[in-house]
């Protein structure tokens, strides 16, 4: 409605005056020396904001001076953020023909993409080439602003005195480099786990070669729908089965209303928890329409609302996570959630189709997420030492980052070479994509110690979850004994997703 569209530029332009009325305070807090800094940090008074106070001083050594700092702010929106936005209208202009069934339909890329989860094989074949044929056309121009945007990364970089075309980003996410080589290298030697179900998930479609586009083909049976009612009765009692104070928290967002749940008209799509202030709760948005996935969502989301409900105690400055670490309540839920769903099912194809879905699922955000890393790497490195690249040199770099997760279990077609060319994460957030893997395999990790621990694995969860963002994820992960700089920690995450492969494995073999 127009009235809620006003009301939500006005809160954003308060939002904006605020930031800009408390912009004096950062600029003055880093311009203090390190030894004053240091005196006023041991001041009892600031102890309750000690972690953010010394996170905005992670930033002194890429800070550049006042004048300078105006300066790249008033050419940015006539500089990267140009490109950026550029990519943007070009993407949201494009036009998909798809010609399928002796029709041709003009598709958006949402619309194109979706049917690559189509039952239908030659849709899926058709979508991949319309697809390709609408990236292919503006190949030219997109090449161009990923070239424009790698090279102003690299000045960005040179001119703020950062090493490593990541380091600004693990700077954001509270990581550092060698925790961020231990995950991604970690995953790397686990693709074979990706190539095993590729495998199975070939035998089950039954085609003699699995292709790009047969990735996200459905699997199994279909799903049984889920009332609400009944949705909030498994999300409850799993959460509850795990910890009656979360069940507790969990169940104020049903009884107050705090979840906006039902389609309709003119509501913005997926799904979200928004958090407030330490003063109010957070709210929920999503669409439900009783399918398998609207259940995770709700634990998902929940997860999240949990999450920033017990975050509150740490107050406003304090209360949000790094991207590391926003995803800990969250997945874990969907893991409670989806384990007491399994136990509901006696049908052997749903829960096939229900593994299937829950291990694809883990597939898109761990080792999908770390390939497209792995090619962001390549490609600002080679950006940096070869010059301007071209669009053939990006697409093979494409194309052998993505052999290297999928082996010979997914065959790659020339035409899915374009495909890099449509990811907006390459273009606004260089590098967010590990966060992804680094949360979900952090959960599955923790979710592998609870099933170990038991009981005693509770208390120390939930004190994480009240920690919110009051230190870096490394020191609230210490009570768990964890090392986030090991490879054998990360591993533990493998051995949930490695048993619900061969779950999957034993019911096909029935």
């Amino acid at each position: 409605m127009p009235r809620h569209g006003a009301l939500l530029a006005r809160a954003q332009e308060e939002a904006s005056f605020v930031r800009q009325a408390l912009l004096f305070f950062e600029l003055e807090w880093l311009a203090l020396s390190d030894s004053a800094a240091a005196e006023r940090l041991d001041d009892l008074a600031l102890q309750r904001y000690r972690h953010f106070l010394e996170s905005l001083r992670r930033y002194r050594p890429h800070v550049l001076s006042e004048p300078e700092e105006r300066i790249l702010e008033e050419k940015a929106n006539t500089g990267g953020r140009a490109f950026a936005r550029l990519f943007d209208e070009v993407l949201s202009r494009l036009t998909f023909r798809l010609e399928y069934g002796g029709e041709a339909r003009e598709l958006n890329e949402s619309e194109v993409l979706a049917l690559l989860y189509e039952p239908d094989r030659n849709l899926r074949q058709a979508a991949a080439k319309a697809l390709t044929q609408g990236l292919e056309v503006h190949q030219v121009l997109l090449t161009f602003v990923f070239n424009v945007l790698a090279q102003d990364h690299a000045i960005d970089d040179r001119l703020r005195r950062y090493a490593d075309p990541m380091e600004a980003r693990n700077l954001a996410n509270e990581v550092d480099a060698p925790t961020v080589a231990a995950l991604l290298d970690t995953c790397e030697a686990h693709y074979s786990l990706a190539q095993r179900y590729y495998r199975l998930k070939r035998q089950l479609l039954g085609v003699p070669e699995l292709y790009d586009y047969d990735r996200y083909a459905p699997v199994g049976t279909t799903l049984p729908q889920i009332s609400w009612s009944r949705c909030e009765e498994l999300v409850l009692g799993a959460y509850g089965e795990f910890s009656p104070r979360m069940r507790e928290i969990a169940e104020l967002f049903f009884r107050h209303r705090w979840i906006d749940a039902e389609p309709r008209h003119g509501k913005r799509g997926g799904a979200f928890s928004a958090s407030t202030v330490p003063s109010l709760h957070p709210y929920v948005l999503l669409n439900y329409t009783g399918q398998f996935h609207d259940v995770m969502t709700v634990a998902h989301e929940l997860g999240h609302g949990v999450h920033q409900y017990l975050a509150r105690k740490q107050g406003y400055l304090q209360m949000d996570t790094p991207l590391t670490l926003a995803e800990t309540a969250s997945v874990f839920g969907e893991m409670l959630v989806f384990q007491a769903l399994r136990s509901t099912l006696t049908d052997p194809e749903q829960r096939l189709a229900l593994l299937c879905h829950k291990i694809e699922e883990v597939l898109a955000t761990v080792f999908r997420q770390v390939a497209l890393t792995r090619f962001e790497q390549r490609l600002h490195r080679a950006r940096r030492e070869q010059g301007e690249l071209s669009p053939e040199l990006i697409g093979q770099l494409w194309q052998e980052e993505n052999a290297k997760l999928y082996g010979d279990t997914v065959q790659l077609t020339p035409e899915y070479r374009w495909w890099w060319s449509y990811i907006p994460h390459f273009v606004h957030s260089p590098f967010y994509c590990y966060a992804y893997a680094f949360g979900e395999l952090l959960v599955l990790s923790l979710f592998e110690m609870y099933r170990q621990q038991g009981a005693a694995f509770v208390p120390r969860y939930l004190a994480l979850l009240e920690a919110g963002g009051s230190d870096r994820p490394d020191v609230l992960l210490q009570p768990f004994g964890i090392d986030l700089r090991q490879a054998e920690f990360w591993a533990l995450g493998m051995q949930p997703l490695e048993r619900l492969i061969a779950e999957a494995e034993a019911l096909a073999r029935r």
